[in-house]
């Protein structure tokens, strides 16, 4: 009888961390499409004729829209502690896709004007919204419904499906490639995905409305949940969050959406080749993921952290040197994925080794706001400071500064505490059996 009530659990907690994924990866697909289709549809909104200035305008955008995650994380945070993971959930995914599909028929600047522009950007913020909720509760969630000795490798499919969203992305520009010139990908084939992104939400919703509530009511009842002067009561923790998400932010988004305007803008490979190394690479970096997890449950969350700031603080720069001067797409194929895999140590484990440093009455605000902030400040910014530098004759600055956010890191990882002493997550069992509790 014990067995097939273990079985049983089991299977919920998989159909839990599927259910949490799956509208992760829409959500992430709707926010990266944007980027990787930029070079077709930069001119669109924002006609200049430099193909820099164009990218460095959508860039722009691009960080714009994580300016709302700090509003985000703190607005769905709080819905999740106070009324549930779940219902913070079903909301973020039915935004992100609303957002999508108002870029997908948006009038471009030729139709408008300016008008189009400014479109764009309430578009991207309404999104950057969504994904600034997004983070917090899906790894709050999914750090819940995972079983101690096991959290690293169960948390990691976070990171799976948002990569996973990005791998997404690239397939499907790559596919529209195949099959359209680029003359219709300018024209009107860089719509495609986004309406793809905005369709996809019915199964996410679908899947989300099934799935248990890893919250308890009597914590959602009490007085401090949700709110910023219970999550204060915990400002080292809410320190340590920010200063070692502002290098991985940062490291991150340089090695997967830049990367792709790196290898064309800087390398001179074409578009089409740079999206197919740039597939073959987020998918190598997509399988990685629940390896580096477990290797977490057997080294500690701590120890990875430590690692990820070393290596990082090492690389970066030569990895970037290396790639900038690449004439090889597998010679840049091999680069990337070593500088991913560097990464991985902290991607696999980021929102798990942040809500073991918060309980659970405040843990999605902590884990998403602080989240939030850095990732807007740093992670949100890399292709605008990066493009930037560039365009001014001092792009090698954007590797130092990468550099000196991945030192921070480190520092701030050597000073958290270990989570297998000291995590809050440590003697809880998740439970299950209040599903839809707190959607009733």
């Amino acid at each position: 009888m014990s067995a097939t009530l273990d079985l049983h659990d089991t299977r919920r907690r998989i159909f839990a961390i599927v259910g949490a994924s799956s509208g992760n990866l829409v959500e992430w697909f709707d926010f990266y499409i944007y980027s990787f289709c930029a070079i077709y549809f930069a001119h669109a909104f924002f006609p200049t004729g430099n193909t820099t200035t164009e990218l460095l305008n959508t860039a722009g955008v691009f960080a714009a829209g994580f300016l709302m995650r700090p509003i985000g994380g703190w607005l769905f945070g709080r819905i999740a502690d106070k009324h549930g993971r779940r219902t913070s959930m079903l909301i973020s995914v039915c935004m992100m896709c609303a957002g999508s599909l108002a870029i997908a028929v948006m009038p471009t600047y030729a139709s408008i004007g300016s008008t189009a522009p400014a479109l764009l950007l309430v578009a991207r913020l309404f999104q950057g919204l969504s994904v600034g909720g997004e983070y917090g509760t899906s790894a709050t969630y999914m750090s819940e419904v995972a079983l101690e000795g096991k959290r690293g490798f169960y948390a990691s499919f976070q990171y799976v499906t948002l990569i996973g969203g990005q791998l997404l992305a690239v397939l499907v520009l790559v596919i529209l490639q195949l099959l359209l010139s680029d003359a219709q990908l300018k024209a009107w084939g860089w719509r495609i995905p986004f309406v793809i992104g905005a369709l996809t939400a019915v199964v996410a919703v679908y899947l989300r409305r099934a799935l248990d509530e890893t919250s308890s009511a009597e914590t959602r009842q009490m007085k401090e949940a949700g709110t910023l002067r219970g999550l204060f009561e915990h400002k080292r923790a809410f320190i340590t969050v920010l200063g070692f998400t502002a290098g991985g932010s940062l490291i991150f988004y340089t090695f997967t959406t830049y990367m792709q305007k790196y290898l064309v803008n800087t390398a001179g490979m074409p578009a089409r080749t740079a999206s197919a190394v740039m597939t073959g690479a987020l998918f190598v970096y997509m399988l990685m993921q629940p390896l580096f997890g477990a290797l977490s449950d057997r080294i500690g969350r701590r120890t990875s952290m430590i690692w990820f700031g070393i290596l990082t603080t090492l690389c970066t720069v030569p990895i970037l040197r290396a790639l900038g001067g690449v004439t090889s797409p597998l010679a840049a194929f091999g680069l990337v994925v070593a500088a991913l895999a560097i990464v991985s140590l902290y991607t696999s484990i980021s929102g798990l080794i942040k809500s073991e440093m918060f309980p659970p009455e405040v843990r999605a605000l902590g884990v998403g706001f602080s989240y939030a902030i850095a990732n807007a400040l740093f992670g949100g910014s890399a292709e605008y400071v990066a493009l930037g530098l560039k365009s001014v004759g001092i792009e090698s600055s954007f590797y130092w500064y990468v550099t000196v956010m991945c030192a921070v890191a480190l520092f701030f990882s050597v000073r958290m505490p270990d989570p297998r002493r000291h995590g809050y997550l440590r003697d809880e069992v998740p439970p299950l059996d209040t599903a839809h509790e707190a959607g009733r």
